[in-house]
């Protein structure tokens, strides 16, 4: 594969608020420094939010590649995310992201397939794999309600 970049711009609005675009993408989000930091403000999407979002979508992306070529057939993905936050050594660090992904499947029989492909997911996850911050998974696996009952 060869090199892909993904160009980004952050433009200051006011206070501790900026705008993200790409010349690329059709939308902007704002962004903002998060309500724990002085200055900060509530309700938007900050840096730290975008990072674990980031780890959070690439394994749901990864996921559905993987998940199609295993010929895996599910009806629902979902994955919840907790990025972690500290003070280490006098600077802060995401420390850890606790991804908590859910799939609904189809037939019984693929739950243990269902999980091998959640784990291969996480561990193939480029995002994951660029960072330092612990990645920690807590897959859960559904049946689908069969249509006759």
């Amino acid at each position: 594969m060869k090199e892909h970049y993904y160009d980004v711009t952050v433009e200051w609005l006011q206070d501790r608020k900026g705008i993200a675009s790409s010349t690329v993408l059709d939308n902007t989000i704002e962004v903002v420094t998060p309500p724990e930091f002085k200055g900060g403000i509530s309700g938007q999407w900050s840096p730290e939010h975008l990072f674990t979002a980031a780890v959070n979508s690439c394994l749901m992306t990864t996921f559905l590649a993987i998940a199609e070529n295993s010929n895996l057939h599910f009806s629902a993905f979902t994955s919840k995310a907790a990025g972690k936050l500290e003070l280490v050594d006098g600077k802060y660090l995401m420390t850890e992201i606790i991804l908590k992904p859910e799939v609904t499947i189809v037939a019984e029989e693929d739950t243990e397939k269902a999980l091998r492909i959640l784990n291969k997911s996480e561990a193939a996850c480029l995002i994951s794999n660029s960072i330092k911050s612990k990645v920690t998974m807590i897959p859960v696996i559904h049946i689908a309600a069969s249509a006759e009952s």
